[in-house]
């Protein structure tokens, strides 16, 4: 891969700073040759410079990178592209670590097409998950709808955000979505199953993925945080579209999905 050095570049890496590691952008424009540790960013948001460059440019930014600024590290990132394809590769996943798998199910009382519906409209998840605040549609294809994720700010004020694509079948009820932008995951694949069960639809996740070696956490780890957010984020859908369809503000229309 050739990457070109100079604005274009140092651009593009003040913004996966601005997008996905809450960077200040007018603190940046104020301190153009202030180093990543000046300007407030700390080792996770470090990890995630280097999970969105090895996922774009196929390099390895090193620990020193704090103290390089946003210039040096887009000079950094352009030399190392050009070296040898292999140099900078991000490893597989971690020695001896095996796949990681996580399922997780609800049963919501409410009509399948309903619970398919309102599950599938992306644009509003916003008022459906309580993590993410904002949702970005990038791009529909007919079933297919590729879209940008931003959570709200964790505990260390950094909002963390992703683009992800997912294509829903309505005729097996199904619906298959992957990382585009994979973060600290060599991959991440969702599949999402929808079942009608006598006490309403049954929605299923399954996650199939790996940890980057410059993950925070492993396989392991990130299993367990899944596993815990997954049955918190399961109940809050189970209980806000059970509350609409006790007050009447959702019902399902004779004869479809709509």
């Amino acid at each position: 891969m050739t990457v070109t050095q100079g604005q274009p570049l140092t651009t593009a890496i003040t913004d996966i700073l601005v997008t996905h590691c809450g960077l200040d952008p007018e603190v940046a424009a104020r301190a153009p040759a202030a180093s990543l540790e000046e300007l407030g960013l700390d080792s996770l948001a470090l990890l995630e410079l280097s999970a969105v460059v090895a996922d774009r440019y196929r390099v390895q930014i090193p620990e020193q990178a704090a103290q390089l600024s946003i210039p040096a590290v887009a000079d950094l990132v352009a030399r190392s592209a050009d070296g040898p394809p292999t140099a900078h590769a991000v490893p597989a996943q971690h020695h001896g670590e095996r796949p990681a798998h996580t399922e997780n199910s609800i049963v919501i009382a409410a009509p399948l097409p309903l619970v398919w519906e309102i599950t599938n409209d992306v644009a509003n998840w916003t008022e459906l998950f309580t993590e993410y605040a904002v949702v970005e549609i990038l791009h529909r294809d007919g079933d297919t709808v590729r879209f940008r994720l931003t959570m709200h700010p964790d505990e260390n004020g950094i909002s963390w955000s992703w683009v992800s694509e997912r294509t829903a079948d309505p005729k097996t009820r199904e619906v298959h979505a992957h990382r585009v932008e994979t973060g600290p995951f060599e991959y991440m694949r969702i599949h999402w199953r929808y079942t009608e069960e006598p006490a309403g639809t049954r929605m299923a996740w399954t996650q199939d993925f790996s940890m980057k070696p410059t993950a925070p956490v492993d396989n392991a780890g990130m299993t367990d945080r899944i596993n815990a957010n997954s049955a918190v984020q399961l109940a809050v859908i189970k209980e806000r579209i059970e509350r609409r369809v006790q007050t009447g503000e959702l019902t399902v229309k004779e004869g479809g999905d709509e």
